[in-house]
């Protein structure tokens, strides 16, 4: 009872962020559905094969929305609102020149990348077309993500998840409309599951900004943040000290992922379809371990910025528990289901058999992964990046990757030597993380900073 009690605060600020990835993944889910049910099993390849080209060029994004909102909740824990609204500026500002260099090399390099990755021929030409549409509206996407993680930054979690909630409703309307030329519009096939998510995204940040103005809300686009739209050097090179590191482990975990999927690729559009399903389903098990890191991050940096540094230990052994104890139920619930939860996807029994094994050798680590991510998230939040990254990537380079080639080139395992490397990496990278964590952060940087 005590532990629920302390734990109190943090699931009220998880349960929006839990249901916001939920959301996000059932608009993904609903999309795989409907394009796999009616476009083919090559059309839910197409999209497979382009997904970790698209998570490598939106890993900027992702790192440069960590860094910020580290400054945001440090900031507002320090009651510092004026500066506060500072890194908000510069952040857009910035974010608005990645975004727009990304969606434009996304854009031009997208079928040679994709080639280069050993994409399926029968594939290629939709995957590129898909691809060079999401690009385009990478402003939209990485203005969005950056927005939402400043609301966190101030413990406003629900805000997200309603505004995600509009946009994955906007998805669902658009997506069968587009894709099948519903109210007299162009039939476009795979390729509206594609435009769907560009004018929900659209809509959603246009509907995002007026309810901020409307509600009269800390983080609202004023006037306040818009005279710091611009490159401030300060501020910038803070962000970039906390947004690069995590922005390269991203990439490489992107690349990683480019890597395992060119591997996968050799066994054909089957096992690329394969792939693509299960990382939909396993990014509903990776659920709990995301949205405690998110909690966490944000908890330690608001200690951190308001000098109440005793917390941080507790607030992260409270996320380390929940994440078992969310990530595990839903990995048992996988497990005796992962047969008819393929079923909804695929319709081709090679596939179906591909993608069960990847999820009986792979989705029990994920618990592994999310205790990682909780340690990483607080040394983050305190400003220690370099070496949680350096772990991150040391693992999924000299790990993963050999690891995955070596057993699946190697060995009689054939695919299933892709899966195993997953587990692999993640055990010797939490190993690797608690052992800086309790060895060297504790009684170093942590110190550092109750002096």
């Amino acid at each position: 009872m005590n532990w629920l009690t302390s734990a109190k605060p943090m699931l009220v600020f998880l349960i929006p962020v839990i249901l916001s990835n939920v959301l996000q993944s059932v608009g993904q889910v609903f999309g795989m559905i409907v394009v796999g049910q009616t476009q083919g099993i090559d059309s839910v390849a197409a999209i497979a094969a382009f997904f970790p080209l698209f998570f490598f060029l939106l890993s900027s994004a992702i790192g440069i929305g960590s860094g910020s909102s580290i400054l945001v909740a440090q900031t507002y824990g320090a009651g510092n609102i004026p500066k506060m609204k500072q890194v908000v500026g510069v952040t857009l500002a910035f974010t608005l020149i990645i975004s727009v260099v990304v969606g434009i090399f996304g854009s031009v390099f997208a079928e040679g990348i994709l080639r280069l990755m050993g994409t399926p021929a029968n594939i290629l030409e939709q995957s590129t077309k898909y691809a060079s549409i999401l690009f385009l509206s990478m402003p939209i996407t990485f203005f969005y993500l950056t927005y939402t993680t400043f609301l966190r930054g101030v413990g406003d979690s629900k805000t997200p998840f309603f505004f995600l909630l509009i946009n994955t409703i906007l998805n669902v309307i658009l997506l069968p409309v587009l894709i099948f030329g519903w109210l007299g519009l162009p039939a476009y096939g795979l390729y509206g599951a594609a435009y769907a998510a560009v004018v929900s995204g659209l809509l959603t940040c246009v509907l995002l900004i007026v309810f901020l103005r409307k509600k009269d809300h800390i983080l609202k686009l004023d006037r306040q943040v818009l005279k710091h739209f611009r490159l401030d050097g300060s501020i910038l090179k803070t962000l970039l000290r906390l947004a690069i590191p995590t922005s390269v482990s991203m990439v490489s975990l992107a690349m990683s992922e480019i890597a395992v999927i060119t591997f996968v690729n050799d066994y054909g559009s089957n096992a690329t379809a394969a792939y693509g399903i299960v990382n939909q389903i396993a990014s509903y098990v990776q659920i709990p371990a995301m949205s405690v890191s998110i909690a966490i991050s944000v908890f330690a940096a608001q200690l951190i910025g308001s000098k109440k540094h005793a917390q941080i230990g507790p607030t992260t052994k409270t996320g380390i528990m929940l994440n078992y104890l969310m990530g595990g139920v839903l990995v048992i619930l996988v497990y005796l289901f992962s047969r008819p939860i393929l079923g909804v996807f695929l319709d081709n029994a090679e596939a179906v058999d591909i993608a069960q094994s990847l999820i009986l050798i792979s989705f029990w680590s994920y618990l592994i992964l999310g205790h990682t991510m909780a340690l990483s998230a607080t040394m983050r939040a305190s400003g220690t990046v370099m070496w949680p990254t350096i772990f991150t990537i040391g693992c999924i380079w000299l790990i993963q990757v050999p690891v995955a080639y070596s057993l699946s080139h190697f060995t009689s395992l054939g695919i299933q030597g892709v899966w195993l490397a997953y587990p692999i990496a993640f055990l010797v990278n939490l190993l690797a993380q608690s052992t800086y964590y309790r060895l060297f952060w504790k009684k170093k940087a942590l110190q550092a900073l109750l002096d």
